[in-house]
């Protein structure tokens, strides 16, 4: 025996003498209507994530902290892992084709930019590689994949199509090679 009181002793410590009179209850005694509430939410909707099921549970009207509903919703193992973002395949890369004349390699690509009003617009540019010929330029405020292929058709009619049409995707550039029919 140190001889200090129990007072002194909770005080050196940093507990509180309720504390340390206080019987510990199990944790699964504790949290038994959290438990018993978050089995009948999963039930329900057994897809969600920790936030949904605490904003049911308030719609519900049971207001414990979230940090306790959270350490419960941990200890029951309800926790779901992060989805990770889907990673595109990683692409070849492939050496740039000189043209050796005209018509042989386009470039294709779209450009954005804003009026002075802030009202935004594309524009869709067709380039011929050998000589830097601008092929065709569409300019709109919503350029849909159907429209594209208007576009192509109509190029197709005045000038034929090319062996080779280089588009950028992001970051990478890829080759798409036309068949003309």
């Amino acid at each position: 025996m140190t001889g200090l009181s129990i007072s002194r002793s909770c005080r050196c410590v940093g507990l509180s003498q309720a504390a340390y009179y206080r019987e510990p209850v199990p944790a699964d005694i504790r949290d038994a209507d959290i438990i018993t509430a978050l089995n009948e939410v999963v039930e329900e909707r057994s897809n969600r994530g920790f936030w949904k099921y605490f904003k049911i549970l308030r719609r519900r009207g049971y207001r414990w902290n979230h940090k306790r509903v959270h350490r419960v919703y941990c200890s029951m193992r309800l926790n779901k892992p992060r989805r990770a973002k889907k990673r595109l395949p990683k692409r070849e890369r492939q050496p740039l084709i000189v043209p050796t004349g005209p018509n042989r390699v386009w470039s294709a690509d779209f450009v954005s930019d804003a009026l002075y009003c802030g009202r935004r617009f594309r524009a869709f540019n067709v380039i011929d590689d050998f000589n830097r010929e601008g092929i065709h330029i569409e300019i709109d405020t919503s350029l849909t994949a159907m429209r594209l292929i208007r576009i192509f058709e109509q190029i197709k009619g005045e000038h034929g199509l090319p062996e080779t049409l280089r588009v950028d995707n992001g970051y990478r550039r890829s080759q798409v090679f036309l068949h003309k029919h």
